[in-house]
């Protein structure tokens, strides 16, 4: 009686064990956001990648990587389409500048994909590094603000605070409001001039701008401070001295 006791216990442990191989846990899932090199190179490397631009359609259309497909993170049928991706298969995922495709990516894990890929700076830094991309069917919009029109804007003897931004950056939806009230204090000398990230590609490229929120200061017409992230009123006045 012992025996047979001793032999469907061992029978057991070896049921667990084949059940605990067969189905995988989170340790074994991959979810890593890698440097525009190394995410081109691994993208590169594997045969059965699922690229994914999170970004907006308008977005996509203006330039994107090639192969790849466009499922909008802010859109009503993003769980439903990635629902349709393999699962099995890597997924490389990327945005404008990161924060929507580490999003996107977070949820895939959690939806049991295996391996998922994220670009740290997005498309911002993929152009910055002189990268290819592929325009799509739709227009381009106007290329937006030159860097000699920059220049007028921010000449003169009064401080010119410039603020890299966009619509759908949270840090600088967050930092709007500290902005604003610190030019009305002081707008003896300082003065705001906002500027659309995805309105104005070109010159984001042209001044090597890789991430939002990002602040120049100038005075004179020359810049004397910049600032690449969110920052508070009290740390921004100690840095620039304003």
């Amino acid at each position: 009686m012992r025996a047979i006791y001793s032999i469907l216990l061992f029978s057991s442990f070896l049921y667990l064990a084949a059940c605990q191989d067969a189905v995988p846990s989170n340790a074994q899932q991959i979810n890593k956001t890698l440097q525009v090199d190394e995410y081109e190179q691994k993208l590169a490397a594997t045969p059965a990648a699922q690229l994914v631009d999170v970004r907006t359609p308008g977005e996509y259309a203006e330039g994107h990587l090639k192969n790849a497909s466009n499922i909008d993170f802010n859109g009503e049928d993003f769980n439903e389409r990635i629902g349709k991706l393999d699962k099995t298969k890597p997924v490389f995922v990327y945005c404008l500048s990161g924060g929507r495709s580490s999003s996107a990516a977070d949820v895939m894990r959690n939806k049991g994909f295996t391996e998922v890929y994220n670009m740290k700076g997005g498309i911002m830094k993929w152009n910055a590094a002189g990268k290819p991309v592929v325009a799509g069917n739709e227009s381009k919009r106007p290329a937006g603000m030159s860097l000699a029109e920059l220049d007028k804007l921010v000449a003169g003897k009064q401080y010119v605070l410039v603020d890299y931004n966009a619509s759908w950056c949270l840090p600088c939806k967050k930092m709007a409001p500290m902005l604003d009230s610190l030019v009305q204090k002081k707008k003896d000398k300082l003065s705001l001039v906002k500027i659309d990230a995805d309105a104005n590609k070109e010159l984001m490229q042209q001044k090597s701008i890789e991430g939002i929120p990002y602040l120049e200061l100038y005075k004179d017409g020359k810049l004397v401070w910049k600032h690449e992230g969110i920052i508070d009123e009290q740390t921004l006045l100690k840095e620039t001295k304003l």
